[in-house]
């Protein structure tokens, strides 16, 4: 065996059925798509425009929903592409970008989802410390170090991908290029790699997770404490939003990635992906902004405004 990579592009089966299927795949992608950007840059420019959102939990959910824009643009639209397309492909360069933007902004996302429970905790918990230990700085330096250590984290599998041998079959039978496809193509001994993936999943996932957990549940054991069922009601609402969108991600990103040894069936390993690429990313705008008190008035706020600066 030369040390070449015999193949130049990859085949992505993606979501095999009928051309009308495709289609209807297609249409409800695409407004999936738009109503994520959409409603991750409607709290962008919310937060950037209401001084009262100018606190670190805004300018985490702010980072979050960029970080949102950016991952699922990875992703759906050359899913879309390849929806209409005769020839759906990618090139051998094409595939390892996407797989590095894929794993970087995956953990970013961890870090990131991490460090609000962090912000969340020391609101309930400790809320006396909070305006101390939670300055803008502080907030700044937590969501720079969660992008930075996202970046870097995917690096080392993307290279060790990289310099496998894919010799000659070139289909995936995935809508974009992930692990689990790339390495059943390679006609390399895949086990270290393997390893290397797997331990760093469950570092990164598992790790995160657990922080986030421990975070949670010192504040519902806080929210117990108080005496006033209205009051544990409004606290505990605070928090509840983060809890449903971490909930799903995890729970589909461990599924996928840390997990036995074993495979899920097709249907399953393309359908679960589905959930953290392109549902995930609309339901955070959803989630944070309609069921966010202070975000809604000052959403309203801003639209009133625009209203009377500019009257029909």
């Amino acid at each position: 065996m030369t040390n070449v990579t015999a193949v130049l592009e990859f085949r992505l089966l993606g979501f095999r059925s009928n051309p009308h299927c495709q289609i209807l795949l297609f249409t409800v992608f695409l407004v999936i798509y738009l109503l994520t950007i959409l409603g991750n840059v409607i709290i962008i420019s919310v937060v950037t425009l209401e001084p009262r959102l100018h606190l670190p939990m805004y300018k985490f959910l702010q980072n979050l929903s960029f970080l949102e824009v950016c991952y699922t643009t990875t992703i759906v639209p050359k899913m879309l592409a390849n929806l209409l397309a005769k020839r759906k492909s990618i090139s051998f360069s094409g595939s390892m970008v996407q797989l590095y933007y894929f794993i970087s902004l995956g953990a970013t996302e961890c870090y990131l989802l991490a460090v609000m429970a962090y912000d969340r905790f020391l609101a309930v918990c400790a809320p006396l410390r909070y305006g101390v230990a939670m300055t803008p700085a502080a907030c700044t330096r937590l969501a720079v170090g969660s992008w930075l250590t996202g970046v870097f984290t995917g690096f080392l599998p993307c290279l060790m991908v990289s310099r496998l041998h894919f010799c000659s079959y070139n289909l995936i039978d995935h809508f974009f290029c992930d692990f689990s496809p790339l390495l059943k193509l390679s006609c390399s001994d895949t086990t270290v790699t393997e390893a290397v993936i797997f331990v760093l999943s469950l570092l990164v996932l598992s790790g995160c997770f657990l922080w986030t957990l421990v975070s949670y549940l010192l504040i519902i054991l806080s929210i117990l404490k108080i005496p006033s069922a209205s009051g544990k009601r409004v606290t505990f609402s605070t928090c509840s939003s983060h809890l449903m969108v971490v909930s799903i991600y995890y729970g589909t990103m461990i599924s996928m990635y840390v997990r036995p040894s074993y495979s899920l069936s097709p249907e399953l390993s393309k359908a679960v992906p589905v959930l953290y690429t392109v549902v995930t990313p609309l339901l955070n705008p959803v989630i944070y902004g309609l069921r966010n008190k202070a975000f809604k008035e000052a959403l309203g706020k801003i639209v009133i405004g625009q209203h009377c600066l500019h009257p029909s």
